[in-house]
């Protein structure tokens, strides 16, 4: 099992790195690629072919702000589920760039989720649902916030 994060500017990496610093909490292994679907779409294209070859279960996590054509072109490509979490840096950044993440055309089933904590455990809660370990460290992480209110 394994979350690829791609990226679609190395700018991404310190929102990319608050994903991956909650993945390996849960010992979810985790690969980081950059690859923007604007300026080198075939590059895009060939790393989601390899993971769709790849067996293990996995989920995809695209990382780009502005115009995200990232999340699209991945979804359009995947057998993996794929969520989106744009590195907005401001509420403004959020009101202008979100609709690129939101509205997808049919057939290209992509989640977005706005906090890179929230995308972390979506990803790794989707992997649960085949891994009776990892589904038991959710119970226990779900327990321990339960118990702080």
């Amino acid at each position: 099992m394994k979350v690829t994060l791609i990226l679609g500017s190395e700018s991404d990496s310190d929102h990319a790195k608050k994903i991956s610093d909650l993945l390996g909490e849960f010992d979810v292994p985790s690969e980081t690629v950059v690859a923007s679907a604007h300026k080198v779409p075939d590059k895009v294209i060939e790393i989601v072919s390899k993971l769709n070859d790849d067996p293990q279960p996995q989920v995809l996590i695209t990382i780009a702000g502005m115009s995200n054509g990232l999340g699209g072109v991945v979804a359009g490509s995947s057998v993996h589920p794929v969520i989106t979490c744009p590195p907005a840096q401001s509420l403004e950044e959020f009101q202008v760039d979100l609709n690129s993440s939101l509205r997808m055309p049919s057939d290209v089933p992509v989640m977005t989720v706005l906090h890179p904590k929230n995308a972390a455990l979506s990803a790794i809660r989707i992997l649960a649902e085949g891994d009776e370990t990892l589904k038991t460290k959710v119970k226990a992480r779900i327990e321990e916030v339960k118990g702080k209110y």
